[in-house]
């Protein structure tokens, strides 16, 4: 999953494509590159960022959404956002899934993603991003994340969302420090709660790798992002959510080829 945000105050100055064409020829570029799904995004999501209105975030996504379905019809473009109207607008406009890092628990949501049979992403997150790192405290991070995922998929599946078009995510560094961030990588699929549902991770360039390996600025965490990548590939993680796509698909088809020999 290629990662295009349509914003100007994503985390990642690499990922911030504010201006529509820019936004298209990334998505496209992205694709190009290897990458299975698109998520476009218009509204950051980082650790202090501020909430936007409907209006902003769907002139933002839109626009996009639009322009790479043009490009390539057959994209298969997940729209990034927690707001109904946002992500009803994105799937009359071609989108084929929700990414929603709230966990889809707005019923709205719930009902739009069941009657369109869209795919669906739910994400932990503890807290809002404009408070989530301010020393989130767990008794037991595994047990919370695993449980409020399966309450969510749940919801979706009684609703009549089919479980092989549902995603969990963790949500690394979202309410997360370095340990419960390990300790949630290292259960991998175990997080999963129901079967045939997938899982995805998005640990993309994300401050973990400033506390894990020093790296203090966004643009110097590839390599460590990379190693996770890698980790994901042996845990059989269904999705990696990145913003380097060119170097993601160098990395698994070389360990494909190693690892089951041969051209991958």
């Amino acid at each position: 999953m290629g990662v295009v945000n349509t914003t100007p105050d994503s985390f990642f100055s690499g990922s911030r494509h504010s201006e529509v064409q820019d936004g298209i020829r990334r998505s496209v570029e992205m694709i190009e590159q290897g990458a299975s799904i698109i998520d476009i995004g218009g509204e950051s999501t980082r650790p202090g960022a501020s909430m936007i209105s409907v209006e902003e975030e769907l002139s933002r996504v839109i626009p996009v959404i639009e322009g790479v379905l043009e490009a390539r019809p057959e994209a298969f473009i997940s729209i990034d956002t927690s707001k109904p109207e946002v992500a009803r607008r994105a799937i009359n406009s071609g989108c084929k899934m929700v990414n929603d890092v709230t966990g889809a628990i707005d019923h709205e949501m719930v009902g739009l993603v069941a009657s369109t049979g869209s795919w669906v992403c739910v994400m932990h997150m503890k807290g809002l991003p404009q408070t989530m790192q301010d020393d989130p405290q767990y008794e037991n991070v595994v047990e919370e994340v695993r449980d409020f995922l399966s309450f969510r998929v749940s919801v979706l599946i009684e609703a009549g969302v089919a479980p092989n078009k549902i995603l969990v995510d963790p949500g690394i560094g979202f309410g997360k420090n370095i340990q419960h961030n390990l300790e949630l990588l290292k259960t991998g699929r175990g997080l999963i709660p129901h079967e045939g549902v997938g899982i995805l991770w998005g640990v993309s360039r994300k401050k973990m790798f400033a506390d894990l390996l020093g790296r203090m600025s966004a643009e110097e965490r590839l390599a460590g992002t990379l190693g996770v990548a890698a980790a994901g590939y042996f845990s059989k993680i269904d999705v990696l959510r990145v913003h380097d796509v060119e170097a993601h698909s160098d990395l698994l088809r070389s360990l494909h080829s190693v690892h089951y020999g041969g051209m991958s």
